[in-house]
């Protein structure tokens, strides 16, 4: 399936880098991965059959995302970013072990960067309930949280809004100054968005939160960290800017393309990618097919 760790860098460097999401929280790192890495081709997958996935069990979760990225290396991706928290919560480890060959990029809610720039001592994590229920964040809390005071919150129907486009709209804003407000009366002075659909209300949250408080986005984190390992392999592109982009969704392509215009600004048509199952697998495909 993967042959990168046998081919000569030369064929390496054009390939794609796929990325993926539940479904159009993952665009915010696209967006940044355009910005740091020009040169790159991008192939995005916004599985938006079975958004949101933190709603979901953990099984499923690693299920999709093991589809995904079969669907993802088929189509010569030479490094896979798992651009949703949830997904990577569930099933990068088991990605890692499935695919030993294959570079993953996954999230975790920056936790430790938010304990070492914290004034007052508290950080307020905003994430799914599945990320928050995860082995991963338990790990991150014990390893970097042992001197600070964290209060979360799953934010439940975010996802939900942002992905209707309500990015900007008063049910999005009330439900965010819910969450937000008793973070802000306990003295929290650093937000960790835990979720790739957040940074995309992060306007709203400067707006009801104030300068005095920080917003740690994740994605240009994760930038640098797909090149460094481009870059370890030799593998980054070499080519100029305004590479191949494609964008594709397991739902509605047309809504899809309203909304990568809404959120990254980009005009392109999505594609579709279709599910189809047999017994327990599942298999994803390009172009209409009859399920």
């Amino acid at each position: 399936m993967f042959a990168g760790a046998h081919l000569p860098s030369e064929q390496m460097q054009p390939r794609p880098i796929g990325v993926f999401d539940s479904g159009v929280g993952g665009l915010s790192i696209l967006r940044e991965l355009r910005r740091q890495l020009p040169q790159e081709n991008l192939l995005y997958v916004a599985d938006q059959a079975h958004v949101p996935y933190g709603q979901r069990p953990l099984a499923q979760v690693r299920q999709f995302s093991e589809a995904i990225s079969r669907f993802l290396l088929a189509q010569n991706a030479k490094l896979i970013v798992v651009a949703c928290n949830t997904a990577s919560a569930a099933a990068l480890t088991e990605l890692r072990q499935t695919f030993p060959d294959v570079p993953f990029v996954g999230m975790e809610p920056a936790v430790k960067p938010a304990a070492r720039q914290t004034r007052s001592g508290r950080v307020g994590v905003l994430a799914t309930a599945t990320t928050f229920a995860s082995e991963r964040y338990a790990d991150l809390m014990a390893r970097f949280a042992g001197d600070v005071i964290v209060l979360e919150d799953p934010c439940r129907g975010l996802v939900d809004l942002i992905e209707s486009g309500q990015i900007d709209s008063p049910q999005t804003e009330q439900l965010l100054a819910e969450v937000v407000t008793p973070m802000l009366v306990a003295g929290v002075d650093t937000l960790v968005l835990g979720c790739t659909h957040y940074p995309f209300v992060i306007p709203l949250l400067e707006r009801l939160s104030g300068p005095t408080v920080s917003i740690i986005d994740p994605a240009p984190a994760i930038a640098r960290q797909t090149e460094r390992l481009l870059r370890q392999r030799n593998w980054l592109n070499p080519g100029g800017a305004n590479t191949p982009l494609r964008l594709l969704t397991t739902g509605d392509a047309t809504a899809f393309t309203r909304q990568i215009a809404q959120l990254i600004t980009v005009e392109i048509q999505g594609e579709t990618a279709v599910w189809q199952q047999s017994g327990s697998d599942w298999l994803l495909q390009s172009g209409q097919v009859l399920l």
